[in-house]
């Protein structure tokens, strides 16, 4: 087997390294995530506004396939509350129709292709454009909307074409319609909560989501409290979810393909943030691009049975890392685990209240909202870039018709900040100034007021086309205000041509001035760029000094050609204090008795 093919497919070197002792690890990892995934799956699937059963389905096929060929040994996909809220967005106009699952499934399936095809374009880098401070937004507005949405169940108010009415919609007919609370059903949903909290302060380990639910059922069959108006999740099919060829339809595609871009790069963000941060703790090497196509294969596969699209749930996979899982089995199992539940236990799920899931899914909910990052996040500023992204990303969550709206704007909003924060050019102003002894110290000044002989200007960063009048704003105030100029370039990262112009006109505008460049700090590939541009005819190849690997070379050369134009005499009585320091600047050796400067490599 090459390395190409277990690179591709994990599972096989997983096979070929995989010991016995590993086996009882990966199995209690296993049982503990189906514990908590059925549960989950079928409170998700409400979210997603179809049969709790279709979750279930999602968490057989969808975890088993990522987890064969997924970068991550510890990730376990399937349905999540995020994805779930956002195909309800996406399908909330076509769920009454009688095509409406057909299109589901055509979603799962454009979902997964197309987090295929960002797989194998190698954009596994792309998904760092995605600020953070957007996704911590989105999910604390997903939190809102998830809670909220669930009230309506929590109480047994019944809302006609309730899927199809945005969550703000449903909120305000419940809060006018109070009335109609069902008390038995809102009494059993109150204790779900309460146990899933109390089973938290216990153990965190402890499955309280299903404990939770098992209990209240009890209550259901002694008190026949479905005779009282409290409704229960019905029959679920007791059967491996079948396959189901997907319907292609070119109109269809064109209707859903907007909600599917959305939830493919959420849904790669989720997947890659997860493995991540389980990866920083287990030492594992994570491929995004590896990830992508694993997630695209889940989904895309999982399409032709009859599934929903899914991603990591950081819940599920926590879980499985802290329970012992060793290998990507661990996830196999449990999809397996599920599906022996679905076959034998599924008549029992009949018995399920639907308040209860309400009340699991208002937690859910809750818990989507990062309070420690939302306050960081804050802290570091209300009016700051991040804040601004993240605030209006919640509000449009909130807010916005359509999710994938929400995505995209908040995407673009970070975009659009982060280039307004990069327009400004990192610019440093120094000057040299006599220390102890023969010592230089190159002083940064934030303006110059008078005029001095020799004026350092430090460029740092990219400049790009974005910064490019920023950086010809502040050279053009600085031109009278040195008889020389040291440019120094060794810190830029990369130059563009619109940049490279706006330094050509402060080179011209110093030369007609009467002035002296010099620039110091040149790179190769700089250097390249200066004669490439013809910025080079206008300097003087006496002024233009290369980065050296030697301390403070390029600096020192700078200097000392500085010295040479301002014509200092050494054996002039009167020198000015500018030729007295580039003197000592020129004498300088590299020794610790010899003169310095105060900053690094230049």
């Amino acid at each position: 087997m090459n390395m190409t093919q277990l690179k591709y497919i994990p599972l096989i070197g997983t096979i070929k390294t995989y010991k016995k002792e590993y086996f009882s690890k990966d199995l209690i990892a296993a049982l503990t995530v189906a514990v908590v995934a059925i549960p989950q799956s079928m409170a998700y699937a409400l979210i997603a506004g179809v049969n709790p059963v279709y979750g279930l389905y999602t968490a057989i096929v969808s975890t088993i396939i990522a987890s064969v060929f997924g970068s991550s040994k510890h990730l376990v996909a399937g349905p999540t509350n995020a994805i779930a809220l956002l195909v309800a967005g996406s399908m909330r106009n076509y769920m009454g129709l009688d095509n409406a699952y057909q299109l589901l499934f055509l979603m799962t399936f454009l979902v997964g292709a197309l987090q295929i095809l960002f797989g194998v374009m190698k954009m596994g880098k792309a998904i760092n454009y995605v600020s953070h401070t957007v996704i911590v937004g989105f999910s604390a507005g997903a939190g809102v909307l998830i809670a909220l949405g669930q009230l309506n169940t929590l109480l047994s108010i019944s809302i006609k074409n309730s899927a199809q009415m945005p969550t703000t919609l449903k909120f305000y007919y419940v809060i006018t319609h109070l009335s109609q609370t069902n008390l038995y059903a809102l009494g059993l949903g109150l204790m779900t909560i309460a146990i899933i909290l109390i089973c938290k302060r216990i153990n965190k380990n402890l499955p309280g989501a299903l404990i939770g639910i098992i209990i209240p059922i009890i209550f259901i069959i002694i008190f026949a409290l479905e005779q009282k108006g409290v409704k229960l999740t019905g029959n679920i099919p007791s059967s491996l979810p079948p396959f189901k060829m997907v319907q292609f339809n070119l109109g269809s595609i064109k209707d859903i393909f907007s909600g599917a871009i959305a939830i493919s790069i959420i849904g790669l963000v989720e997947a890659i943030s997860i493995s991540k941060t389980i990866a920083s703790t287990s030492r594992q090497k994570i491929d995004a691009n590896q990830e992508f196509i694993a997630q695209g294969l889940a989904n895309a596969v999982s399409s032709f049975f009859q599934c929903f699209p899914g991603s990591g749930s950081f819940t599920r996979s926590a879980i499985n890392y802290h329970n012992g899982a060793v290998t990507r089995f661990a996830g196999i199992m449990s999809g397996v685990v599920v599906a022996l539940v679905l076959v034998f236990f599924a008549p029992f799920a009949k018995f399920i209240p639907s308040p209860c899931l309400a009340g699991v899914l208002i937690l859910t909910g809750y818990s989507l909202m990062d309070k420690k990052e939302i306050k960081k996040v804050l802290k570091v500023g209300k009016f700051k870039s991040d804040s601004i992204a993240m605030c209006v990303t919640f509000l449009a969550t909130i807010l916005s018709p359509d999710l994938d709206y929400a995505i995209y704007l908040g995407i673009a909003l970070s975009i659009v900040l982060y280039l307004k924060d990069t327009n400004q050019v990192p610019v440093k102003l120094l000057v040299p100034s006599q220390g102890k002894g023969s010592q230089i110290i190159e002083q940064e000044v934030e303006s110059i007021k008078g005029k001095v002989d020799v004026l350092i200007i430090q460029l740092e960063g990219n400049l790009y086309f974005g910064s490019a009048y920023d950086l010809e704003e502040r050279l053009d105030r600085l031109v009278d205000k040195a008889k020389v100029f040291i440019l120094r370039m060794k810190y830029v990262s990369t130059i563009d041509l619109t940049s490279l112009n706006a330094l050509k006109i402060f080179i011209r505008t110093v030369k007609e001035s009467g002035g002296i460049l010099i620039v110091s700090g040149v790179t190769s590939e700089l250097s390249t760029m200066l004669k490439n541009s013809n910025l080079v005819s206008d300097l003087d190849m006496d002024n233009i000094f290369m980065a050296e690997n030697e301390v403070f070379a390029s600096s020192t050369n700078a200097l000392e050609r500085a010295r040479a134009v301002l014509n200092c005499e050494i054996d002039n009585n009167t020198k000015s204090m500018s030729s007295t320091l580039l003197e000592s600047v020129s004498n300088f050796t590299g020794s610790t008795n010899g003169a310095k400067l105060k900053t690094g490599s230049r």
